[in-house]
């Protein structure tokens, strides 16, 4: 942004000489335009000198105690109340791009993220950016493709990443597997499980070609136990409704059930490797907003916390 406006060939006027001199011109007087900027009137009287040494033009005419603007300065005042007013426009303009006005965010995720982090990121973000549009989307992996190169949206958060010529990651945080039992049940009482013993329990599953089915079949198969999955489902909320409904026991990602969310299971430890990794997935050719920078910073946060505890 400039901050002087030039007058003639050699001299400038910055802002704040601009403001003093509207300052006297509004109010009449160097009290007057002291007490409306808040300032000393000192200040005023030496800032109002060295701009008129400085124009080489006297501004103000001095008649009985008031700043009476001179004819060759009429001129001026016109324009120097233009700029004014447009300053204004320029900081009003800005501050509303600092709460969000005007503005839309569009982010994804796949739901094992959406069900408990990103709301939380959503209430972080709110708060920095309390009049920003959102449009949040829930998608399956595959769908993200699409949504980012038809620009539906800016980010989504993942599961997993893949290749793509057009389509970057950035790592969001680690999490592990965990497994959910009925608040019924015997096992609720306990704190971890290991996968010999989940396998004597009728299990509601994830299917294998899942991200996170994946890292449960290989955890199955590094103990050397078989197992048989009695309910497939894809989705954590409904695996979540399963047990919670008695139907069995489960294993999911520690991000849908953060925070002890979800009512009428418990989460219990397992004795075995489950990490995996989560990202962000955005065009690698397209710029992100600073709002959709601050939703990231925010969700990584969340993820973060979460994972430590």
């Amino acid at each position: 942004m400039c901050t002087a406006v030039r007058c003639d060939g050699r001299s400038m006027l910055t802002l704040r000489q601009i403001e003093v001199v509207r300052a006297i011109m509004v109010t009449g007087s160097i009290a007057g335009a002291a007490r409306l900027l808040n300032v000393a009137a000192p200040g005023i009287s030496r800032l109002m000198k060295y701009t008129e040494d400085s124009l080489g033009v006297r501004l103000f005419d001095r008649r009985a105690g008031r700043y009476v603007p001179t004819p060759q300065a009429r001129a001026v005042f016109d324009l120097l109340d233009t700029v004014h007013r447009k300053i204004g426009d320029l900081q009003t303009a800005i501050g509303g791009l600092g709460r969000g006005v005007g503005e839309e965010l569009r982010i994804a995720s796949v739901p094992s993220i959406a069900n408990v982090m990103v709301p939380r990121a959503i209430a972080g973000l709110r708060q920095r950016y309390p009049d920003l549009a959102l449009d949040i989307n829930i998608l399956k992996i595959e769908e993200a493709i699409d949504y980012l190169l038809l620009g539906r949206g800016e980010v989504v958060a993942i599961s997993s990443r893949f290749e793509h010529p057009l389509i970057e990651f950035e790592p969001l945080a680690s999490g592990r597997l965990i497994c959910i039992v009925p608040d019924g049940s015997p096992l609720a009482g306990r704190r971890r499980i290991k996968p010999a013993e989940m396998a004597e329990h009728p299990l509601i599953g994830i299917d294998p070609r899942d991200p996170y089915g994946a890292i449960m079949a290989s955890m199955f198969g590094q103990a050397g136990v078989s197992y048989r999955m009695n309910v497939k489902a894809r989705f954590g909320t409904t695996v979540c409704s399963l047990v919670a409904a008695g139907l069995g026991i489960a294993i999911i990602d520690e991000f849908t059930v953060a925070y002890g969310k979800v009512p009428g299971v418990k989460a219990l430890e397992i004795d075995a490797e489950s990490a995996f990794h989560t990202w962000a997935a955005r065009r690698s050719d397209v710029a992100l907003s600073a709002f959709a920078d601050e939703f990231l910073r925010l969700l990584r946060k969340e993820m973060r916390t979460a994972s430590s505890l």
